[in-house]
């Protein structure tokens, strides 16, 4: 026994030492330890001893520029270097809804479900996403109301494989009756889902956009209406391609390559190629200028049950009202840009801090002011001829006059005085969004794409910024005056009982204070 307690304690002593030696060496190595011991080092003094940090410098020149080359046929080509192992690019058309005033509404979205299917190489789509998977490489395509995008990520090594592929995609796709069917089945299939979705923004920005430009160019359905699912086929895509998919209508580009490589392998595979249409004859695009008219769109629609579950969303009326704004090529697009951040907003149930836009307008005098607003947004919408204002919100059927009321009031505070702090911290807020979402690859190759498409060239981020930091109060109060002398566009969803006249929210923007007209009842 006691031979037993004399072992077990000479144990203890032996794991005591063990855990009393230091573990990676003796104590003198750990010069700026923060015991007391050891002398505190302030965060603000470098370290001694510590050599001196030599930071890259980019000799007072953007070395990041934008190279733009058009190519004989009229094909821009756009890089952006950056470094990495992968590269981001694609091809951007001048193409899209607003181009479909004299063809089938729901071309272009068929045209979206349709991209990256069977081509003149390549058998099928899986053949397709093969051969790019053997470089790491991903594929996309996206459609606007002006501009349709087809891109690809993948290993910069790969770049030839890669252009001549989205070459193949979009001058020879096949568009077999099997690829046009399954395509029917997928724009119906999201025909009902965005009908169903407990969140309405997508249909509402449709709507907003129809009465905005009603019957013209941004205001045609984005979406293919279902009594044309079945009339696209391939004759009409064909048609429809021959007019918009046009090489001095697109612009090849790309982020994370040479350009020299890039403008070689574009003039090996989209230089005298005739796409699978047939070689371009007398091509007639619609040149038409968006025409703003202004108008209601109304959808009655039950929301009472929209989603389902322990915790349901409650019933709500959604409202959006919009009002003309300005081209993003004029000089007003920046100001524009500042007002719709200083709106900011989002939902009642948005979490976070300032950095979240809890500062905007629309949180302080709205979400923390009305507690049963769900929701108040701003956004904006521009385009190359024309732009959008509007403001999104939610509440309960019961209280739709008095929400629309709210709203209007915010339009025309819009033309008052602005304060210096929050225009400076909208200011900042938008230069910060700007820069940290061009810190990602696929957004730089959007922006290079989109701006050489429209200007044949591209604004940095620092000029960018620039221009943000110059914008004054009396830009602000300008633009928003200017905007207010418009007639509103209105979309409404849901139980729209209560919902005032378009005469009366018209009177509303109209009026000093944003009131709308009183209205009296004999019954209640």
């Amino acid at each position: 026994m006691a031979t037993a307690v004399w072992a077990a304690a000479r144990l203890l002593r032996g794991s005591a030492a063990l855990c009393a030696r230091p573990k990676f060496g003796s104590p003198a190595h750990r010069r700026f330890s923060s015991g007391a011991t050891y002398p505190n080092i302030p965060l603000s003094s470098p370290l001694p001893g510590v050599p001196k940090p030599i930071f890259a410098t980019v000799d007072g020149q953007e070395k990041f520029e934008t190279k733009v080359t058009t190519l004989d046929n009229g094909l821009r080509v756009a890089s952006q270097n950056k470094f990495g192992q992968f590269c981001t690019l694609g091809i951007l058309i001048n193409s899209g809804s607003r181009y479909e005033a004299k063809y089938l509404s729901g071309i272009a979205h068929f045209l979206e479900k349709l991209a990256f299917s069977s081509t003149a190489r390549f058998d099928s789509k899986d053949e397709i996403l093969l051969t790019l998977e053997k470089h790491g490489g991903i594929c996309d395509c996206q459609t606007s109301r002006d501009t349709t995008m087809y891109a690809v990520s993948a290993d910069s090594k790969g770049l030839d494989t890669v252009v001549g592929l989205l070459a193949d995609v979009v001058l020879h796709p096949r568009l077999t009756d099997e690829e046009i069917e399954m395509t029917r089945m997928a724009v119906q299939f999201e025909l009902e889902d965005l009908n169903m979705r407990p969140d309405p923004e997508p249909l509402l920005t449709e709507m907003i956009h129809e009465a905005a430009f009603r019957e013209n160019t941004v205001g045609l359905h984005r979406f293919c209406p279902v009594e044309n699912i079945g009339k696209i086929d391939r004759e009409v895509l064909h048609s429809y391609l021959k007019n918009y998919y046009t090489p001095d209508r697109m612009v090849l580009a790309g982020v994370g390559v040479e350009h020299e490589h890039l403008v070689e392998c574009a003039r090996k595979y989209l230089l005298g190629v005739q796409p699978a249409w047939g070689a371009p004859g007398a091509v007639d695009v619609d040149s038409s200028v968006a025409q703003y008219t202004g108008g209601i769109i109304k959808v009655e629609r039950d929301m009472s049950n929209v989603s389902l579950g322990p915790t349901p969303i409650p019933e709500l009326t959604h409202i959006m009202v919009g009002l003309e704004s300005c081209s993003f090529l004029e000089e007003d697009f920046i100001p524009f840009a500042v007002l719709n951040m200083m709106m900011g907003g989002g939902g009642s149930f948005s979490a976070g801090g300032p950095g979240k836009g809890m500062f905007s307008r629309l949180y302080l005098n709205v979400l923390n002011r009305h507690h049963w607003m769900y929701n108040a947004t701003s956004y904006h919408h521009s385009y190359e001829d024309t732009g959008l204002l509007c403001i999104h919100a939610s509440a309960d059927p019961r209280q739709v006059r008095e929400m629309v009321e709210i709203i209007t009031k915010e339009f025309i505070l819009m033309g008052r005085t602005v304060d210096l702090v929050e225009l400076e911290r909208a200011k900042t807020q938008l230069m910060s969004m700007l820069m940290m979402n061009l810190e990602s690859r696929p957004v730089i190759f959007e922006d290079v794409g989109r701006q050489v498409l429209a200007t044949h060239s591209r604004k940095l981020p620092h000029e960018l910024c620039t221009l943000i930091r110059n914008v004054k109060p009396e830009d602000i109060k300008r633009v928003a005056s200017k905007m207010l002398r418009g007639k509103p566009a209105v979309a409404a969803l849901g139980d729209l009982t209560d919902l005032p006249t378009y005469e009366h929210i018209q009177a509303a923007l109209s009026s000093r204070d944003g009131r709308l007209p009183r209205t009296y009842r004999l019954f209640r």
